[in-house]
């Protein structure tokens, strides 16, 4: 039995974590590049004449943060007569009648500003995108998610980077209105600052393809026509069309200097739900455009750079194959205690375990934060990330099984401080049944830790140890939200039914 199985589970083994060297490898390259580029400061060209901006602001059902927004963009340091912004509201709640008001303050004072609604969500935010550019008269779009709080300046420190006619879109940087709210918010703060401070800006200096974050960004209008216009088979519309632009030989400009505030999911079942859609997305698009990049003309180092970026999610995915061929690899050694030298060769490639931890260091150190304060929270998001493996799994799955998507929203609650309470207010998700498996899984990660170790193979015992404790997080932390939110609407519930 073993004999059978010997030569493929080893070649598996070793090409599953080569793969996972070879990620490693180019987070440090990543890392590199953004050190080296630490001083880079973009040159600002001057405006010159001011065109015509269309801002974007698609909203479906945020009742807690709509009106800050239009607030926001209303204020916007740009004149009237050359902005228009279009509230594309989907909503089917009391947010309708929010971003009424809202837009009527805002019209009081001169604002070109109206609420665009459809009967029918098709295409979600990507459709609504997309009926708003068929009344826009923008030159240039400028788009912001609901839970954003653009500055009043944004416009005039993004659109003098278009001075290029071969620039299609502007995206500057992501911060944070509730950072420090939580343990949650700081773990998902700390992933957000090393992708905008270390890997969009690295992608952006070392002259690879980045994307279009969907928010807080502009585009021309005649590049996003030229690269076929927002479309609705992925569920990640901006990255989609990113590269769509980019094969069309368009360029993109990255700001890291222009930051916009936004609010961090505050529960770990939206965390869950987000992680979800942008790695289902990612996938899609790597099977939608990684065969238009490897046939495109550009260098063979953007085709790589470009697979490492579309498929990035895939780490979650090699991790989980890792998780289920380490008790096979244990057992082949019991069998056969010479390959212990064979498999020990992947001690090698573990070189680059700690690669995401030197890049969320670095993202804390170019914002000049003492990085080291935060090294428990980044060993933490470091095990945080393959307790997702599983919920990264189930999106490849559903893609695999041609299940249908739909695109489901990360439910936002205007929190902005610590001491606000969250649980009670509308938009609360129900519990994942996907916890059930991220337990039993964790058990059997712990089973295989104790395997390893009575066969004296530490490596293995610490990485299986590794990833039980994500999983046990990452559902622990689900249940110590939930559970408590289900006991208040049971007792909830008897009150109001003895009432009614």
């Amino acid at each position: 039995m073993f004999d059978l199985w010997l030569v493929p589970i080893a070649l598996i083994y070793l090409v599953v974590v080569g793969m996972l060297f070879a990620y490693g490898v180019n987070f440090f390259y990543l890392t590199f590049i953004a050190w080296r580029a630490r001083d880079f400061q973009p040159t600002i060209p001057a405006l010159g004449d001011l065109p015509r901006v269309t801002v974007q602001l698609p909203i479906f059902n945020e009742l807690y943060v709509a009106e800050r927004l239009i607030n926001a963009v209303a204020q916007f340091d740009y004149p009237n007569d050359l902005l228009e912004i279009q509230v594309l509201d989907d909503s089917t709640d009391e947010t309708v009648a929010i971003i009424q008001h809202a837009v009527e303050r805002a019209r009081a004072r001169g604002v070109n500003i109206a609420p665009i609604q459809r009967a029918a969500r098709a295409g979600f935010k990507a459709g609504a995108l997309a009926n708003g550019l068929a009344h826009a008269r923008g030159e240039f779009i400028a788009i912001f998610d609901a839970d954003f709080i653009p500055p009043r300046d944004f416009l005039r420190r993004t659109l003098p980077h278009f001075h290029d006619a071969r620039v299609a879109f502007v995206q500057t940087r992501w911060g944070h209105t509730n950072r420090e709210y939580s343990l949650l918010t700081l773990l998902q703060a700390l992933s957000i600052d090393a992708h905008f401070v270390v890997e969009q800006f690295a992608r952006s200096r070392g002259n690879y393809w980045f994307n279009f974050n969907g928010t807080a960004g502009v585009w021309r209008r005649a590049a996003l026509d030229d690269a076929g216009g927002w479309q609705t088979d992925t569920l990640t519309e901006d990255l989609d069309l990113s590269y769509r632009a980019f094969l069309r030989g368009w360029r993109a400009i990255y700001l890291r200097d222009v930051v916009v505030p936004a609010e961090l999911p505050v529960s770990f079942s939206a965390y869950r739900r987000q992680q979800h859609r942008w790695a289902r997305g990612s996938f899609e698009c790597a099977l939608k455009l990684l065969p238009h990049v490897w046939c495109a003309r550009i260098p063979r180092a953007q085709k790589i750079e470009a697979t490492f970026h579309l498929t990035g999610y895939g780490v979650h995915l090699l991790l989980f194959a890792l998780a289920l061929l380490y008790p096979v690899v244990l057992a082949l050694t019991l069998e056969y205690p010479q390959l212990i030298s064979l498999f020990g060769l992947a001690v090698i490639f573990n070189a680059t375990a700690f690669a995401p931890t030197l890049f969320f260091m670095m993202a804390q150190h170019q914002l000049e934060r003492k990085w080291w304060q935060t090294l428990p929270a980044i060993f933490l998001l470091t095990i945080t990330g393959a307790g997702m493996m599983l919920n990264t799994g189930r999106a490849a799955f559903e893609i695999f099984l041609q299940r249908a998507h739909a695109f489901e929203r990360t439910p936002k609650f205007g929190i902005t401080r610590r001491g606000q309470t969250w649980q009670r207010r509308r938009y609360q998700l129900r519990l994942d049944s996907i916890i059930v498996v991220e337990i039993f899984f964790a058990f059997v990660n712990l089973g295989t830790a104790f395997f390893a170790l009575t066969l004296g193979n530490w490596l293995i015992a610490l990485y299986a140890t590794l990833y039980a404790a994500g999983l046990f997080f990452t559902a622990a932390t689900t249940l110590a939200q939930i559970i408590p939110n289900l006991w208040q609407n049971a007792a909830i519930a008897p009150a109001t039914t003895a009432r009614q």
